[in-house]
């Protein structure tokens, strides 16, 4: 259970970063920190303030709110790849 919400986190960051056509080192530019600093925060083995989060959604062009979300999008929906989430139809 310790962790998992920067698993999340860090989980919804790359989802969303990916779908935006954004890399590691696009975003990290955008935030003024290093390609290393977005791989770990995405591998959630960083602990961020709210202050960074608030930052991150910013970058990213979403709610915060959206960045915590487990399994769900702002809309409720579940998304695709995340916990609770049915396996995707190929």
């Amino acid at each position: 259970m310790e962790g998992d919400l920067q698993r999340t986190v860090g989980t919804n960051i790359r989802r969303i970063r990916a779908a935006g056509d954004l890399s590691q080192e696009d975003l990290a530019e955008l935030l003024g920190h290093h390609r290393t600093y977005v791989g770990a925060v995405e591998r959630g083995e960083r602990n961020l303030s709210l202050r960074a989060l608030e930052r991150l959604a910013g970058s990213l062009g979403v709610d915060p709110v959206d960045l915590l979300a487990g399994g769900t999008g702002s809309d409720g929906a579940t998304v695709e790849g995340e916990p609770g989430a049915p396996p995707a139809v190929t």
